[in-house]
């Protein structure tokens, strides 16, 4: 039992890995960007743990800012995914520009919030 757990297992890697290699190039980088405001916001958790959260506005206002922009990052990429059919009739132009609009929202919001 044990053994065909394995092989599934492994069968499950190469059709995901497969399935991403056909995956297209501007929606891999979406993805490096939603994976760099992660580890971003990880890497400030880490920090806090280790230095302290001393001012904890400023370390709240970081993660808020990294994860928001992660969950705008994967809105966009949902709506630029031309497999999608919800968004069909959207172009591409239009979803990075409310991408943009939200961020600066976003920003200005945090912004505010270290006040």
């Amino acid at each position: 039992m044990a053994r065909s757990t394995g092989k599934d297992a492994q069968a499950l890697f190469h059709s995901l890995r497969s399935a991403y290699a056909a995956t297209p190039t501007s929606l891999k980088i979406i993805d490096l960007y939603v994976g760099f405001a992660v580890f971003t916001a990880l890497i400030q958790v880490v920090y806090m743990a280790i230095v302290g959260s001393f001012p904890f506005n400023s370390f709240l206002s970081g993660v808020l800012s990294c994860v928001g922009t992660a969950v705008l990052a994967v809105c966009l990429r949902i709506q630029v995914n031309k497999e999608n059919k919800e968004f069909k009739d959207l172009p591409p132009e239009r979803a990075f520009a409310d991408f943009v609009l939200c961020n600066l929202v976003l920003h200005l919001v945090i912004m505010n919030f270290l006040g």
